[in-house]
C-alpha cells in the first residue's frame, strides 16, 4: 500500500468555518499538470503505524463484522448541511486558473458505453494526451478509462505519454457474476497494459451483510492487479444510507483497495458532494490510524467547473491539503473536461468562449 506523501499538494484552500463569502488564496504554481508523475511513489512517511484494531478486524468473518458495525453513525443532517457550506465556498480570481488546471490533471476521461469503437478510443487518447492543441500548457489529463476490450487500443495511444490506462473490470457494472469470472476479466485487462484496474463490489453480498465474501473478492482482485492500482466502485447510490457507504469504504480500505470510488456512473444518484466527504474522511482516518495514504474517485454527475471546485474545497477541507493531488484524487467523468477547457479560456482571454470552442467526443 502507497505510504508516501505525494509532492507539491496545493495549499490550503479556505480556512475552516469561514462564512459563505469565504474565497479561497492563491494555489501555489506547482500543484498542476502532474499527469506524467502518477506512477511515482514519493519517500515513505516516517514511523508507519501498525493499529491493532484493524489487523484484528480482517482476522475472521465476526471480527470484520463487528469492526464495520462499530464504526460511528453518521448524522445525515449535519453531513448535508457542510456539504452545502462547503458549496457555498469559492476560490480568488487569480486562483482559478490554477485550480481549472489542477482539476484537469485529475481527470480519469472516461468512455464506457455499448457503442464504443476503437476510433472513438484513439480520439479520446488524443484528447487526454493534448486537451487542448491550441493551448500546450494545459496539463494532460490522469487516466483514460474504457472497458477491458479496448484497454490495448488506450495502451497504444497513450505509450510514453504518462497518461495512465485505466479499465473497468469484474462484472462491471453489476459486479454480479462468478468470481473466476472477474479475475479473467482482470487479468484480460492487465495484460492488454491497464495501468489502473476499476472493479465493482458486490453490492447484493454487502447489503446482505456477507462482509467477509466482499472483502475476500477485493483481496483476490487485488492479487490479479498485479501491482496495479485498484479502484474499488462502490456504487453509493444502491447502498441506502451514509453508514453504509462508511462501511463499504472501509471494507475497501481493509481489503487493499488503493483508491475508494462512488459510482459506475450508471446508477442515480452517483457523486454528491456529501457522500464524496464520506470517502474523503474515511481515507483521512485511515492515514491517521496507519501513515498510509489512500486515494477517492468520485464519478458520475460531475459535469461543470463549479462541480469540480466545490470537490476541491471539499478535499481540502475535510482530508487535506495533500490529497489534491492526482496521485490521491481523480474525477471519473466524460463531460467535465469541455467545461473547464471553456473556463480556462474565459480565464485566460477575458470572455466566454462558447462549446464550439472544444473538441466533442
Amino acid at each position: 500500500m502507497d505510504t508516501a506523501r505525494p509532492q507539491g499538494g496545493a495549499a490550503a484552500l479556505a480556512e475552516p468555518g469561514a462564512g459563505p463569502d469565504a474565497t479561497t488564496p492563491a494555489l501555489p504554481a506547482g500543484t498542476a499538470g502532474t499527469a506524467g508523475g502518477l506512477q511515482q511513489r514519493p519517500a515513505p512517511s516516517p514511523g508507519l503505524r501498525t493499529d491493532a484494531e484493524l489487523s484484528d478486524a480482517t482476522r475472521d468473518d465476526s471480527s470484520l463484522r463487528r469492526f464495520l458495525r462499530g464504526l460511528p453513525g453518521i448524522d445525515p443532517v449535519g453531513l448535508e448541511q457542510r456539504a452545502a457550506g462547503l458549496a457555498t465556498r469559492s476560490i480568488k480570481k487569480n486562483s482559478k486558473l490554477q485550480a481549472i488546471d489542477l482539476a484537469i490533471s485529475m481527470v480519469d476521461l472516461t468512455t464506457l458505453e455499448g457503442a464504443d469503437t476503437p476510433g472513438k478510443v484513439r480520439s479520446l487518447a488524443a484528447k487526454a494526451r493534448r486537451p487542448d492543441p491550441a493551448q500546450p500548457g494545459v496539463p494532460s489529463v490522469a487516466a483514460v478509462c474504457v472497458y477491458p476490450d479496448l484497454v490495448a487500443v488506450a495502451a497504444e495511444q497513450l505509450a510514453g505519454s504518462g497518461v495512465g490506462v485505466a479499465s473497468v473490470a469484474t462484472a462491471f457494472p453489476s459486479g454480479r457474476a462468478a468470481l473466476a469470472v472477474k479475475l479473467a476479466d482482470v487479468r484480460s485487462a492487465v495484460d492488454a497494459g491497464a495501468t489502473e484496474i476499476d472493479m465493482v463490489i458486490d453490492r447484493g453480498a454487502f447489503l446482505a451483510g456477507r462482509f467477509g465474501e466482499v472483502f475476500d473478492q477485493i483481496v483476490a482482485v487485488r492479487q490479479a492487479c498485479a501491482g496495479r492500482r485498484l479502484k474499488v466502485i462502490l456504487e453509493t447510490g444502491e447502498l441506502g444510507t451514509y453508514d453504509n457507504v462508511r462501511r463499504a469504504a472501509w471494507l475497501a480500505l481493509l481489503a487493499g483497495g488503493d483508491f475508494v470510488k462512488t459510482s459506475t456512473g450508471k446508477v442515480s444518484p452517483a457523486a454528491t458532494l456529501p457522500v464524496t466527504q464520506v470517502l474523503l474522511q474515511a481515507v483521512a482516518d485511515w492515514h491517521a490510524r496507519t501513515g498510509e495514504y489512500r486515494a477517492v474517485k468520485p464519478a458520475g454527475g460531475i459535469r461543470t467547473t463549479k462541480d469540480a471546485v466545490r470537490h476541491l474545497v471539499a478535499v481540502n477541507e475535510v482530508a487535506g491539503p495533500a490529497w489534491l493531488d492526482p496521485y490521491l484524487f481523480r474525477f471519473g467523468a466524460s463531460s467535465l473536461l469541455n467545461d473547464l477547457l471553456l473556463q480556462r479560456r474565459t480565464q485566460r482571454e477575458g470572455h466566454y468562449s462558447g462549446p464550439d470552442y472544444v473538441t466533442v467526443d
